[in-house]
């Protein structure tokens, strides 16, 4: 099957694929009958590769589709997400269609299996957080035949439509706005850098834009956990401790930097005049801070909205030709603790 073939995978792909009958393919997907693991072994890697998802919708409605949007997001302990599903409800509720949220707590094979069962449902479009997947969820995704929109990021090749900012980009900029200030001294701490794509090339673009200043980061420090003030707290000490000269901190997200706020404010500190800091989404949440963090908006709500309007518009004419990448172009917040 090519792979620009808009049509829904089906068990003879599968089985023209693992040289087996569609009997025992449907057999070894359904996990019934008695099969040979040598069978049930070529059958599921051919699936696997084709992106093959087995219909969990029976009888007559088999063949369609049903009016829910698979939602996919890392996380909805982090704040950044439910302004994301704000924006996609507002758009859908006024619509046939209802979104049914999975999280993959950053986990590229949790994202495999939420997706998996999400499809199986014949859903009627996919919106999905991030360009960066397996090799299994972009066979998945691929094979679907529904559209599929991916959120947050445009620095990357969509397998369909992609609507976000790009994140170098951002770097890029706080860097430049950083640099222009008058900070050389200047660290990072990051939380989720392992597995946070849309952070790490924030950093990426970051450390390119100073190394053209001529400035190197001095000090940094990767998280593997959440995110969260009183680590946002600990890590800022840790840093100071260590490196006590740095006279700007950029932080990977608000939560974290508000933490260094608090802990900083607390030690007496001149912010921004000895040290400066900043942080990435803009949550309105942290306005009630002793001073208001420099931050950059994510546009979370625009970016779902968007999202949901592109699945509507889609579902409701499957001939429309797609936007391949939508590119929101968020600006710098200065707020009390980066000089102008």
């Amino acid at each position: 099957m090519a792979d620009d073939d808009p049509r829904p995978l089906t068990l003879r792909d599968v089985s023209e694929a693992s040289g087996v009958s569609e009997m025992t393919v449907s057999r070894v997907l359904r996990n019934r009958g008695d099969v040979s693991e040598a069978t049930r072994k070529k059958v599921l890697e051919a699936a696997k590769e084709l992106g093959y998802v087995p219909n969990k919708i029976a009888g007559a409605l088999a063949s369609q589709r049903v009016n829910l949007v698979a939602v996919i997001i890392p996380s909805m302990r982090n704040m950044v997400f439910p302004e994301v599903m704000a924006g996609i409800s507002s758009v859908l509720e006024d619509t046939e269609l209802q979104p049914v949220v999975g999280v993959t707590d950053y986990e590229p094979e949790k994202e495999e299996r939420v997706l998996y069962e999400m499809l199986s449902w014949r859903p009627s479009g996919v919106i999905i957080a991030g360009i960066e997947h397996t090799e299994a969820s972009k066979a998945m995704l691929k094979a679907s035949g529904i559209p599929v929109v991916e959120i947050m990021d445009t620095d990357g090749t969509p397998i369909d439509t992609a609507v976000g900012i790009s994140h170098r980009r951002a770097g890029r900029e706080m860097a430049t706005a950083i640099l222009k200030a008058g900070y050389q001294k200047i660290g990072f701490l990051g939380t989720k850098m392992p597995l946070d794509f849309r952070a790490r090339k924030r950093f990426e673009g970051f450390t390119e834009a100073l190394a053209k200043g001529g400035v190197e980061v001095m000090a940094q420090e990767f998280y593997s956990g959440g995110s969260a003030l009183a680590k946002g707290a600990e890590m800022t000490k840790e840093i100071l401790e260590r490196e006590p000269e740095l006279d700007f901190i950029y932080y990977s997200n608000d939560m974290i930097g508000a933490g260094g706020l608090l802990y900083l404010h607390e030690q007496g500190c001149n912010i921004p005049g000895d040290i400066g800091l900043a942080g990435f989404n803009g949550i309105e949440l942290l306005q009630g801070l002793p001073r208001k963090l420099a931050t950059m908006d994510a546009m979370r709500s625009e970016i779902g909205r968007k999202a949901a309007e592109i699945i509507w518009a889609r579902v409701e004419n499957g001939d429309a030709a797609p936007e391949k990448i939508i590119e929101f172009s968020p600006k710098i917040s200065y707020g009390d603790t980066l000089r102008r």
